[in-house]
């Protein structure tokens, strides 16, 4: 009986380390087929699953019942149903390079494609895309030197051993043989992703020119119906009048869909929004607005009740008597035609919204939420957005003024860095001792560059001294696997990024380190410039260690 390799991916996931592609289709489909208690998300690639679960209570307890599966190919691997079928013109820009790079010519390359089942291995880097595995080698060829900038939704690619077809227009480096007309993911269909893990595929060549068509008004993604720009006749609104350099609808997020390319998302800082939904008297998961260094100005359209959490934000509000503050993380009342105006944020740089009965826009995927990064959700709030408010619960009361969540290295005047507590990465290994070192010896400074997808580190080094990148203990090139949010992924350039909500669901360099989920809220508070430091713990018990573990341990 062959048993698994089982790394800690953070306190509450496990990725677990197989032999084989076949051996990942086996794992996978068990852990679909039954599983594991508190078991969040599952997440097939390469050689690794992924598997996510809501707490290091549950997390330890499948890491027990993992450690016993048989992980040989067995009947879970076996797809159901007949094979999809997808028709292509193979008429690709990149078909006669493809024919070089395997001694074959263009009309045997297509022979070669069709004349193979494909199965969908994993999927990733896009909602609806999925890497498909071919029944032989002789299709293997390198990406391409140089990549496309844009890539046509639709193109049918091949890339190593895999092929793919691309669901939206987007960038990419593997090479074109054709196109279709079959829609990857669609959000109108009951599964929208056409292809998942374990699904089998039987490409057609067709002579017949196909064009890829897409909703009116609707993005290659999908997204939400857009969102009124006029007030409702009835009920209660507000009505953005300017929504600062970012502002988006949040929930608590839509887990569950990484296989199909789709990330959590949500609330970045999801204790600030917890927060103001608490003290308005809604649900926790109550759809809210997460606005970036302030700059929003909103109108009330009936009589609301209100609350703004998150960065330390100066809030005024204009009515028929003049302007009057508002206080920060306490309900308040907006009244029918005044309008409220968030600041630029004292400490901090996320603030959250909350009017009791909720933002009531429609739901994609099971969630209000905004992703940035499969274009999924509301889009942005824009001047002239109209946010309809939900029924108000009566069997919940609204809540007492609270303390802020933020910690004191982060508001005003403070001179410590923020502290942010991690464990050893599934990849940990693949980076020398020194650099372990550094991860939590050394002072880091937010870059400019971060976002909802991640906090993107510069050097600092102690007392301004200078620092230096992680260095890796070789170049090998790591195959995909799933990723989680506080993942610490470090590129060739040695400087990490810390993934946030939106981050991909899939990354191709090793994490050394996870911060921890209690610690994620601070991480997503960081302003361009605020100095950071890590601090190691045990995945399990969360107490400290003196440094991260090493290659050796």
């Amino acid at each position: 009986m062959t048993r698994p390799e089982i790394r800690w991916a953070g306190p509450r996931a496990l990725l677990i380390q197989l032999d084989s592609l076949e051996s990942v289709l086996s794992v996978h489909a068990h852990l679909q087929e039954h599983p594991l208690r508190g078991q969040v998300d599952v997440l097939a690639a390469a050689r690794t699953v992924l598997a996510v679960f809501d707490s290091g209570t549950s997390a330890r307890a499948a890491r027990t019942a993992v450690a016993q599966l048989d992980t040989a190919p067995g009947k879970d691997t076996a797809a159901a149903g007949d094979p999809v079928r997808i028709e292509v013109v193979y008429d690709g820009e990149d078909l006669a390079e493809v024919g070089r790079l395997t001694g074959l010519d263009p009309d045997a390359v297509v022979a070669a494609h069709t004349g193979q089942l494909w199965t969908a291995a994993f999927g990733g880097f896009a909602p609806g895309f999925a890497y498909l595995v071919g029944e032989n080698e002789a299709l293997t060829v390198p990406r391409r030197s140089t990549p496309r900038t844009a890539v046509p939704a639709g193109a049918v690619a091949l890339a190593g051993n895999f092929s793919a077809v691309y669901p939206r227009r987007s960038p990419g480096g593997w090479q074109l043989i054709g196109r279709t007309a079959s829609r990857l993911w669609d959000l109108d269909r009951e599964q929208p992703a056409l292809l998942r893990p374990g699904t089998t595929v039987q490409y057609v060549a067709v002579r017949e020119s196909v064009t890829l068509g897409h909703r009116a008004g609707g993005s290659d993604a999908g997204g939400s119906e857009a969102i009124t720009e006029t007030p409702p006749r009835q009920g209660h609104a507000l009505e953005i009048l300017a929504p600062g350099p970012q502002s988006l609808i949040q929930d608590l997020g839509r887990p569950g869909l990484g296989d199909v390319g789709v990330s959590k998302a949500g609330a970045a800082d999801t204790a600030s929004a917890r927060q103001a939904n608490r003290l308005v008297g809604n649900a926790p998961g109550d759809a809210v607005i997460e606005s970036v260094l302030g700059g929003v100005t909103a109108r009330a359209h009936g009589e609301l009740t209100v609350a703004v959490t998150g960065a330390h934000t100066p809030l005024e509000i204009v009515g028929d008597d003049g302007p009057r503050p508002a206080p920060m993380r306490s309900p308040f009342a907006l009244h029918d035609g005044e309008t409220l105006h968030l600041d630029l944020p004292d400490a901090g740089l996320r603030s959250y919204l909350a009017i009791r009965g909720g933002i009531d826009v429609p739901e994609v995927l099971g969630s209000r939420s905004t992703d940035v990064m499969s274009g999924i959700g509301p889009p942005p709030l824009a001047t002239g957005t109209v946010l309809p408010v939900g029924a108000v619960d009566r069997g919940r009361t609204v809540g007492a003024p609270e303390p802020s969540t933020l910690p004191d290295a982060l508001r005003p005047g403070t001179q410590e860095p923020v502290v942010l507590r991690i464990t050893g990465g599934p990849r940990h290994d693949w980076f020398t001792d020194a650099s372990h070192g550094a991860l939590t010896g050394q002072e880091w400074t937010v870059s400019a560059e971060s976002n909802r997808i991640g906090v993107r580190l510069a050097v600092t080094g102690h007392d301004g001294a200078a620092g230096g990148p992680l260095e890796r203990v070789s170049s090998d090139e790591l195959p995909s696997e799933g990723v989680v949010a506080g993942s610490l992924q470090v590129p060739p350039s040695g400087l990490p990024v810390l993934f946030l909500a939106d981050h991909p669901v899939t990354g191709g360099y090793p994490v050394i380190g996870v911060v921890v989920p209690e610690d994620l809220p601070t991480a997503a508070q960081l302003a361009p410039g605020t100095r950071l430091q890590f601090r190691a713990v045990d995945p399990e018990s969360l107490q400290p260690l003196h440094p991260l573990p090493t290659r050796s341990s």
